[in-house]
């Protein structure tokens, strides 16, 4: 076993696999992609509910676990709720890594992500640069509290040999994504202005922020296929990091957005709001030289989720 690659994949024949928010983008991603195997229903308790947790636990007895389930939202929903993100994402991830030490659970995979990483960061940025500098502000909180979970599935390996593993997706983006004004990411932000502004024949469209910042995308079921690779191929305390190696600036993404759309007014961005990190691009080499790439292009994936919206949108505003 080479950098925490194993030689024999560990299989998931005839074991019971459980997907800890199964009704979110990422959940429902990695469900759709074991839908063959044999998957555990979806949870219907409070995951913040440690006596829930332990019990549904003990009752179930999943041989794994993907640990998706998460309070998410974008830079508003970061900036107002820091309490929030920081207290039911400790919860979250605590209880589930917890109550898995106990039930015996022979594997779980722990979902960060690459705002772990300081602000300042060397880009692109590696699994080492974890802990080296201060935070991005606008998402410190929720940044946090992944980091906490990264590190307990370290501890549970270390102390209790637990086969617990963590990776680090890029910005994701696609099916059952949240498209809510409060609380949606750059993306479905921007579909969802977009889509509006079409319907209204605007000529503007708002953009938060300077338009600079560049980001690296991945569509959801490419993250899904990464992770079942992953519970197959790796047994490491170090994080994984999983992104498209392919960076856009805010204002290109919005541009392409408004084309997909079809909306044909002007693009206005106020930089009056805050635009984030700079930069942020994942060094994801480690699990491409494993075997493991992405397969779908941004403007193909961002096509994808509009018709998926336009399909759901009821669902998706209340997601």
């Amino acid at each position: 076993m080479a950098d925490g690659w194993l030689d024999t994949p560990y299989g998931f024949a005839g074991k019971k696999t459980w997907v800890a928010g199964a009704r979110g983008m990422v959940g429902s991603a990695v469900a759709r992609k074991l839908q063959r195997e044999d998957l555990l229903g979806d949870e219907r308790f409070d995951l913040r509910d440690q006596g829930a947790v332990r019990e549904w636990m003990q009752d179930s007895k999943p041989d794994v676990i993907v640990l998706a389930a998460a309070k998410v939202g974008g830079i508003k929903a970061n900036h107002e709720q820091p309490a929030g993100f920081l207290y039911d994402n400790l919860m979250i991830e605590a209880n589930v890594i917890h109550a898995a030490y106990e039930a015996g659970v022979e594997k779980l995979l722990f979902l960060g992500s690459s705002c772990i990483y300081p602000r300042e960061a060397a880009q692109p940025m590696t699994e080492d640069a974890l802990l080296t500098g201060p935070l991005e502000p606008t998402n410190e909180a929720y940044a946090i509290a992944k980091i906490a979970g990264l590190k307990l599935c370290e501890a549970y390996r270390k102390q209790y040999g637990c086969d617990f593993i963590s990776a680090m997706p890029c910005n994701l983006y696609g099916p059952g994504d949240t498209f809510d004004a409060e609380r949606s990411h750059v993306i479905p932000a921007l579909m969802m202005k977009a889509h509006e502004a079409k319907m209204k024949d605007a000529d503007t469209l708002d953009v938060w922020g300077s338009g600079k910042p560049l980001r690296e995308f991945l569509y959801v079921d490419d993250l899904a296929d990464a992770l079942v690779f992953l519970l197959e191929n790796y047994s490491c305390e170090k994080p994984v990091n999983v992104g498209s190696g392919a960076e856009v600036s805010i204002a290109a993404l919005a541009g392409m957005i408004a084309r997909i759309v079809g909306f044909e007014g002007d693009l206005i961005f106020d930089a009056s709001q805050p635009d984030g990190t700079p930069r942020k691009i994942l060094d994801s080499a480690r699990i491409v030289k494993a075997g493991w790439k992405p397969s779908t292009a941004l403007e193909e994936g961002l096509r994808q989720t509009y018709e998926w919206y336009l399909g759901n949108r009821e669902r998706a505003c209340a997601a």
